[in-house]
């Protein structure tokens, strides 16, 4: 059974990105038996999300971080530009700290993480809706500049393995850990900074110690 608003209003009009099949299963089913959001369409990938914003008009957004071909920054920063973009929610499993913060930072509206009840989702696109921003705590303080900030301490340890030209067999010896642990390690540090592969995590290594 559907819910019904509280309020007459106009529901929210909606398109949902997520790389995950199941997830946007999750979601259509989510906001589809709620009478205060209309899901006018969803999209697998960045740039399909991109085409979506093209092709129609709606209020809010719900993207994922990490998604093929254009990720969650490259579609906040995309929509910069964009002087009528719907608000932008992120809506992640990505536990990097400082994901919020770079949402932030790049025009998004609200962040929700995927371990949080799908009632925070919805709430969150309300206040969204409404104009309100809707991020966890964050230390402000904290310089937004530094992409290592978000890193573990074994991460830390292997960007410089990476950055002194170790394979992944030889970090896997070096800390005695096994590969598939670097490789998982290494997953998410890409994830972290944003990068595709070990070449780039190298170069965002080598120029933030000045040695490029």
């Amino acid at each position: 059974m559907k819910t019904t608003p509280t309020e007459e209003r106009e529901p929210i009009d909606i398109v949902i990105a997520d790389k995950s099949p199941l997830i946007l299963a999750g979601l259509v089913q989510l906001f589809d038996l709620d009478d205060r959001f209309n899901l006018v369409a969803t999209a697998a990938d960045g740039e399909r999300f991109m085409e979506a914003v093209d092709r129609l008009s709606f209020d809010v957004g719900i993207i994922g971080w990490n998604m093929p071909y254009l990720n969650g920054q490259g579609v906040l920063q995309a929509l910069q530009k964009n002087e009528n973009a719907p608000r932008i929610i992120v809506f992640t499993g990505n536990a990097a700290p400082d994901i919020p913060r770079q949402v932030m930072r790049f025009g998004g509206a609200g962040f929700c993480s995927k371990c949080d009840a799908s009632t925070v989702l919805a709430e969150t696109v309300l206040a969204v809706s409404e104009g309100r921003m809707v991020f966890p705590f964050m230390d402000l303080s904290r310089s937004s500049s530094d992409p290592f900030s978000g890193l573990t301490a074994r991460e830390q340890e292997l960007l410089a393995s990476l950055a002194r030209g170790r394979t992944n067999q030889q970090i896997a010896g070096d800390l005695s850990i096994s590969l598939n642990t670097v490789k998982f390690h290494l997953k998410n540090l890409y994830g972290k900074l944003d990068v595709k592969n070990r070449a780039q995590a190298v170069a965002c290594y080598l120029n933030a110690s000045g040695n490029v």
